[in-house]
């Protein structure tokens, strides 16, 4: 089979070559999946660079989740491969326990881009926040896959939804996604914007997967008791929260890594998965699916996503 594989840590258009290797064999508890189709997310640019907190060994193959037929059963599943990376391949494997079924009212590349992206949203905002109807949310990178969903989910829960997005064109995608206001960062600054309003009260839960100034900037415009959820660093800056400005509004900064789950709490994997089925089936979450490319341009796909020009999910199918 063919599967695109990281030989040394660098640029994944420098690092990453396509290479003709043996179809993985599963092992106990694992099934062989013919990947149909594998969406692109931030941390396979980080990996490949050696800059996320998991470095699988070399080579590896990236891609942390697809949607995939199972060999011999003909299932359609969802899920990341088994030990992390390796959705950009014809074929993965899979821990069967976490073959999570593929809602049948998604295509294929929107059922791949369901699992990872919402499903961090969706604990991010109920278990982590613990975010309540009618209550802001402000959404960073909204026209992004990460912000994408966290608009619609957030909509779902009853929140009144802020998004930021840069330039015209994304901001009219949030509009689309159901976001109750819009602000251009590139035109204008989101911090006295989001207290206008929020009529003086500010954002009660913050969604922020880019760090940098927008994490700083998010820390002047929450709410009395808000709440701030770290979910990634796209702007390439780790910030910091001083102790003494989290006191004036006794808000929280809350860490958002949601597969920490996996060791901890395996089982919220599946309450997650049937919440986020549910949700399907009454139309209030459609992910986002922003370009469609074959898998053999993999690394272009990868170069576009770490330059933050894509719309929504990138996904790569054979």
């Amino acid at each position: 089979m063919r599967a695109w594989r990281v030989h040394e840590l660098g640029d994944p258009a420098d690092v990453m070559s396509f290479d003709e290797v043996e179809t993985p064999t599963p092992g106990d508890g694992q099934v062989l999946v013919k990947v149909r189709a594998a969406a692109l997310n931030f941390p396979d640019v980080l990996m490949a660079q050696g800059k996320y907190q998991e470095r699988p060994p070399l080579p590896f193959t990236p891609g942390v989740e697809l949607c995939g037929e199972v060999v011999g059963t003909g299932q359609r599943v969802i899920g990341s491969p088994s030990g992390g990376p390796g959705a950009f391949a014809e074929y993965a494997l899979m821990d069967a326990a976490s073959a999570y079924p593929a809602p049948e009212e998604l295509s294929d590349e929107k059922a791949a881009s369901l699992y990872l992206t919402y499903s961090t949203g969706h604990v991010g905002l109920h278990r982590r926040a613990h975010l309540q109807a009618g209550e802001w949310l402000l959404v960073h990178a909204g026209a992004g896959g990460v912000g994408s969903a966290a608009i619609q989910l957030g909509k779902a829960a009853g929140a009144r939804v802020i998004a930021t997005a840069g330039g015209p064109d994304k901001t009219e995608v949030c509009r689309q996604l159901g976001a109750d206001q819009v602000i251009d960062y590139t035109a204008e600054d989101f911090v006295p914007l989001v207290k206008e309003i929020t009529g003086g009260h500010g954002a009660d839960v913050v969604y922020d997967p880019v760090g940098g100034d927008v994490f700083d900037k998010s820390r002047r415009c929450i709410a009395f008791e808000g709440r701030l959820l770290v979910v990634g660093f796209t702007s390439g800056r780790l910030p910091d929260a001083p102790a003494n400005h989290v006191l004036v509004k006794n808000y929280s900064v809350v860490g958002l890594h949601w597969g920490l789950y996996r060791k901890h709490e395996p089982a919220l994997f599946w309450r997650t998965h049937e919440e986020l089925l549910r949700l399907v089936a009454e139309g209030h979450i459609d992910p986002l699916v922003g370009d469609v490319l074959p898998l053999d341009q993999a690394p272009q796909a990868l170069a576009r996503l770490a330059d933050r020009g894509t719309v929504g999910k990138v996904v790569l199918v054979p």
